[in-house]
């Protein structure tokens, strides 16, 4: 299919079922294809090609030709491509809006910070072409020069999950790009538009040299399992559940490609007994439900005081029932779908498993269809269904807490650490209790959803390995190369 029969139209109703490879719009042919579902209404909205190994092969084939040319281009050339990717997604934010809603069910809190993030990450991403720098290191040997460069990975992999899926993707492929590596997308296929073929048709119409984005929309079993373990890969950029995190780690690892893990969390928002209780109910409100509670940073368990535990959950549980859901198209909607119904089906199955543990429902609690009505739940444990797992539902399990020492031992007793948060008026009896949390990420009087483009993004433990973001993305997906230069006769000892 030519370039003026898709290239140009970035709205949800536009042609969308070709992959992306070495600049071509290639269309199924033969190929399976995917459906692409309104979870608002269970319409398919569109289809997509399930690409098979043999097309991930062509799309590293492309990548591998079209990198050593893009690395040799000018920091000026790349930076300019990414930060005209930035203004066009700036430029279409309302068709860019409308895919997200109507694709993925995202309602107006996370378009807005879905696509206002996104643009902050690509311009901050154009800045990364400048500032791979390397630097000069003295020797011990008379006359020698050690100089340190950094240089482009090559070719870097990646996996996106459907969460959030523009933002999650381009916060891999615009660094890759900007610092001169090319790339394979496969995006999550319940996103295969947002997550995938939208950022083609970016990059293409942002003047990005073909062979250098390639996206492969396809099944995990097939078309992502060949991603991660391609013998062409540097460096495999994965988000996603812990369990499936652990085998792209593995695939990668078996051909030296450098794995960038950000997998699952479960994540403690504490409230000591002194916070300011309007702020942390706030904070817990956003942190839990925004999304649906869909985001590996969501609070997934509220640790709060014994001394003001009833309070909490009485004003939890108001902000909670007074929550819109609906159609996420409508401005005023808060909640909206749940992306499918396996997800819904797995969360619902840790609701009623902590019910029948013993926990005391305060609102919610109800499906219909996709739509799960926003839950409180009092009387948790750390042990409990909703408590032990990642729920990845707008789901808040209450529990209660004696004093400090007590919150760290419930935050930490988790195989996860990617984010948490600590309430409490005293911020330096705050920053004491945040010190001892095991989380990449812990945020004093604030929630855990957030991210920012100039600070490091991960977590420790199972919730990964590596960081996102800033300086720390740069070292990930370029190489550290050494090379010294004598520059008069050396000695040597025979």
């Amino acid at each position: 299919m030519s370039e003026a029969e898709v290239s140009q139209d970035i709205s949800i109703d536009a042609f969308w079922n070709a992959l992306y490879i070495d600049g071509e719009w290639v269309t199924p042919g033969d190929r399976d294809t995917l459906d692409v579902t309104n979870p608002t209404n269970g319409e398919t909205i569109s289809q997509v090609p399930a690409a098979t190994a043999e097309d991930v092969d062509d799309a590293y084939e492309a990548a591998v030709e079209a990198q050593t040319q893009w690395a040799e281009t000018t920091p000026d050339e790349r930076a300019a491509v990414v930060r005209r990717t930035a203004d066009l997604i700036d430029e279409h934010e309302t068709a860019i809006r409308e895919i997200l809603a109507v694709e993925s069910g995202a309602a107006k809190p996370r378009q807005d910070i879905e696509h206002g993030g996104t643009v902050t990450f690509v311009h901050d991403a154009a800045s990364f072409a400048f500032r791979a720098a390397g630097g000069h290191s003295q020797s011990k040997i008379p006359g020698k020069e050690n100089i340190v460069q950094k240089e482009p990975a090559g070719v870097v992999g990646v996996i996106s999950p459907w969460n959030v899926p523009l933002k999650l993707s381009i916060r891999a492929v615009a660094p890759a790009i900007a610092l001169g590596n090319s790339v394979v997308l496969k995006p999550a296929e319940e996103t295969s538009i947002s997550g995938g073929l939208l950022l083609a048709r970016l990059f293409e119409k942002a003047g990005l040299p073909d062979g250098v984005l390639n996206v492969v929309p396809g099944k995990g079993s097939e078309a992502g399992d060949r991603t991660a373990a391609h013998p062409d890969s540097d460096v495999i950029a994965f988000t996603g559940s812990t369990p499936v995190g652990q085998l792209v780690g593995q695939n990668a690892v078996d051909h030296f490609a450098f794995p960038a893990l950000e997998l699952g969390g479960n994540n403690p928002h504490v409230v000591l007994e002194d916070a300011d209780l309007d702020q942390a109910v706030a904070a817990g409100t956003f942190g839990s439900f925004w999304n649906q509670g869909q985001v590996c940073i969501s609070i997934n368990r509220h640790l709060v005081h014994e001394s003001i535990y009833d309070e909490y959950v009485e004003r939890l549980t108001a902000r909670a029932a007074e929550l819109k859901m609906g159609d996420p198209a409508d401005d005023d909607v808060v909640i909206g779908p749940i992306i499918n119904e396996e997800q819904r089906d797995e969360m619902m199955g840790y609701l009623e498993a902590t019910l029948e543990q013993g926990a005391t429902l305060e609102t919610g609690g109800e499906a219909d269809g996709l739509f799960v009505e926003p839950t409180v739940l009092s009387d948790v444990t750390n042990e409990m269904a909703a408590a032990c797992n990642e729920h990845f539902g707008p789901f808040a399990p209450v529990i209660p807490f004696g004093d400090d020492e007590t919150a760290v031992e419930l935050a930490n007793a988790t195989e996860y650490g990617l984010a948490a948060s600590v309430h409490s008026e005293d911020r330096g009896r705050a920053r004491d209790v945040a010190d001892q949390i095991d989380a990449g990420m812990v945020h004093v009087n604030d929630q855990t959803v957030n991210v920012e483009p100039h600070v490091p993004f991960g977590g420790m433990k199972n919730s990964g390995m590596g960081r996102y973001n800033g300086k720390w993305i740069i070292d990930e997906f370029t190489e550290t190369k050494w090379t010294s230069v004598q520059r008069e006769p050396r000695d040597y000892p025979f």
